[in-house]
C-alpha cells in the first residue's frame, strides 16, 4: 500500500509567497506578473518569471522557464519528485511540458477559467490516456496572485487610453 505524501499547507503558503516575488519581478518589467518556482525535497531549485515580451518568445512564460532551470539543476528532463508553485493556473502550453516532464504536483494561486489547463478551461495535468497526470492544488493565496494581475491588466489598460 502506498501512502500519499502529506502536504504540509504551511510550506504551500511559503511556497507560493517565493513565486509571488517572481511574479511582482515580472510585473516591474511590464511582464504580465506570473512568477514560478520548483521545489525538491523542500527546497527551491529553480525560480522563473514570465519574460515573453523581454525576450520576445512566446514561450518564455515562467513555468517554461523554471521547468528548464530545474532540469538543468536535476541533470535530467525527468522532474518525478518536484512541485512547481505557479501564481496563475498554468495554460496549455505549459501544462503540456509539465505533464512531460512528470512533475509529481502542481499548485497555483489564481485560476483561468478561460485558458487554465489545471481544471479551468480544461484539465490536461490530469488527462485520462496521457501517459503522467500530477496532483493539483488550486487557490493557495489566490487573493494575492489575482490581485496583482488584475492591477497589471488595469493600468495596462489605462496606459492604452493615454496612448
Amino acid at each position: 500500500m502506498t501512502e500519499d505524501p502529506i502536504i504540509d499547507l504551511q510550506s504551500d503558503q511559503y511556497f507560493m509567497g517565493e513565486a509571488l516575488r517572481q511574479a511582482a519581478r515580472a510585473y516591474a518589467q511590464e511582464e504580465v506578473p506570473v512568477g514560478a518556482v520548483i521545489v525538491r525535497e523542500g527546497r527551491i531549485i529553480a525560480r522563473a518569471f514570465n519574460q515573453v515580451e523581454t525576450l520576445k518568445d512566446a514561450t518564455a512564460h515562467a513555468e517554461m522557464l523554471a521547468l528548464t532551470q530545474a532540469q538543468e539543476a536535476m541533470g535530467d528532463w525527468r522532474l518525478t519528485d518536484c512541485t512547481l508553485y505557479v501564481t496563475k493556473e498554468p495554460c496549455p502550453m505549459c501544462a503540456g511540458a509539465v505533464v512531460h516532464t512528470r512533475l509529481q504536483r502542481v499548485v497555483f494561486g489564481a485560476g483561468d477559467a478561460k485558458g487554465g489547463a489545471a481544471g479551468g478551461a480544461m484539465n490536461l495535468l490530469q488527462f485520462p490516456t496521457l501517459n503522467h497526470r500530477c496532483s493539483i492544488t488550486p487557490g493557495v493565496r489566490e487573493p494575492e496572485c489575482r490581485e496583482m494581475l488584475k492591477s497589471f491588466f488595469a493600468e495596462q489598460r489605462a496606459q492604452s487610453r493615454v496612448e
